[in-house]
Formats: structure tokens, sequence, C-alpha cells
């Protein structure tokens, strides 16, 4: 009797003991993620659903090394504050790779060269470069290369700066004339004018090289990041990545 009271104890303490296991081993296995919905085509919503190329990304990239993934949106310039305050694990929003963003975060290979432009009104010919925007408004988003750029800018060619939110909010405010111009990444500025028909033009040469990469909280999640450096190599390899990217960009 003892006996089987015994066996029937250490059942149940190894049974306990294999779901505490099992439990943790989910948990680790398991990533909350900053994106931008409002960053077509590499994050955007639609019909409930976020569609986009990062978001297509890291979902294969999840998939490629067995990990899971929670998506949470926000805007832009939180996503690096929420990463510090725990409360996400990995980015992944059009962000560009950036010394100055090096210092909170590491970065993957970049897996896109994106770009800044000079973006105007349809029809504008006062404004076709930087040299024109002496006394003028630029308006930029808050938390982006573009509103680094401008305020690194700003001085040399003597404009002014207004931020805003998000992508909409600033085009809006070329389009109605409030600011004579903004500054964008050009995949996403090309795209947008492209899908939704805005009475705006790029302008002029791209500013910069941007590459964009998806980031972790630097230090932190060395092993993490190996594992998204190798997703992201190994669609390339099988030529998924292209097969994203020109889904959204062709």
């Amino acid at each position: 009797m003892k006996k089987n009271l015994v066996l029937c104890s250490l059942a149940v303490f190894i049974l306990v003991l294999s779901a505490c296991s099992s439990n943790s081993s989910s948990d680790g296995d398991s990533y909350k993620v900053g994106i931008d919905v409002t960053y077509p085509p590499f994050e955007y919503q639609e019909d409930g659903e976020y569609k986009g190329i990062d978001i297509d990304l890291i979902h294969a990239i999840a998939e490629d090394q067995g990990f899971d993934i929670e998506l949470e949106a926000m805007d832009f310039s939180g996503i690096i504050p929420a990463m510090e305050a725990g409360q996400l694990d990995i980015a992944i929003a059009g962000m560009s790779i950036t010394d100055e963003r090096k210092e909170t975060v590491d970065f993957s290979e970049p897996y896109f060269e994106a770009g800044l432009s000079l973006v105007v009104a349809k029809g504008n010919t006062e404004v076709t470069s930087l040299e024109d925007l002496t006394e003028k408004t630029v308006v930029v988003k808050s938390g982006t290369t573009g509103a680094d750029f401008a305020e690194d800018n700003k001085d040399e060619y003597g404009f002014d700066i207004v931020q805003v939110k998000d992508s909409p909010s600033m085009f809006q405010e070329v389009s109605n004339g409030s600011a004579d111009a903004l500054i964008e990444d050009y995949p996403v500025i090309t795209y947008a004018i492209a899908q939704s028909d805005l009475e705006l033009e790029v302008v002029g040469e791209r500013l910069n090289g941007d590459h964009y990469g998806i980031a972790v909280l630097k230090g932190e999640y060395d092993e993490l990041l190996a594992k998204i450096n190798d997703g992201l190599a190994n669609l390339k390899e099988s030529g998924q990545y292209d097969e994203i990217i020109n889904k959204y960009l062709e």
C-alpha cells in the first residue's frame, strides 16, 4: 500500500515538473515584436490584419528558426523606449541602422536599402533640392532618421521643422500647404504616392543611403539576434526573401 502511494506521488511530481519545464521552454521561445502600422509597404493594417514587408519577413524568420512572436503596434517613436522598459523583445519597423540607435539596440544584418527623399506637393516648382528650402517649413515624423536629418541640416539650409507622429499626417501637411516639403524614406513615399494617388512628388536625388535592420535590446539578446540573422540568411538563400519584397514593391 505504501509502495503504491509512493509511486503515485512520484508520478504526480514528475508530471508537475514536466509541465513546469514545458511552460518555461514555451515562454522562452515567444517574443514580443514592436511594429508601426502607419508605414506601408513595410507595415500597415488592412481589414484588421497586419500586413507588409516587415510583417511577412518577421513571421518567416520566426517560422524558419522555430520561435513564436506576438506583434505589438505602436507609434514609431515609442518602440525603442518600450524595448528599454522590457515591454518588447524585437523591433522591426522600417528602422534605419544608425550609430545613435546602436547605443541602445543591436541590429541584425541589413535587410533593405532605403534612403531618404525630399518630397513636395505635386506641381511645386520652387523646391527641387535642399538649397531651395531657405525660410521654408519641412515636416517630418518624430523619432525617424528623416527627423534626425532635418535637425542636422536645418541651420545650413535655413528651414523650420514641424514634427508629427505618423506618415499620413506628414503627407497631409504638405498636400494642404501647411508645410513646403517633407522628408521620408524613398520606398515608403513612392509606394504611398502610387497606392493612394497622393498629390505629392519626389524631387532630386536620395539624400542618403540608409539600411533597415531588425533590432533587439543592446547586449541582452545575443542568441536571439543570431537566430534572426540565420533566419534572414536562409530566406535570402531560398528565394523567399525576394518573394516577400516583390509581393509589395513590384
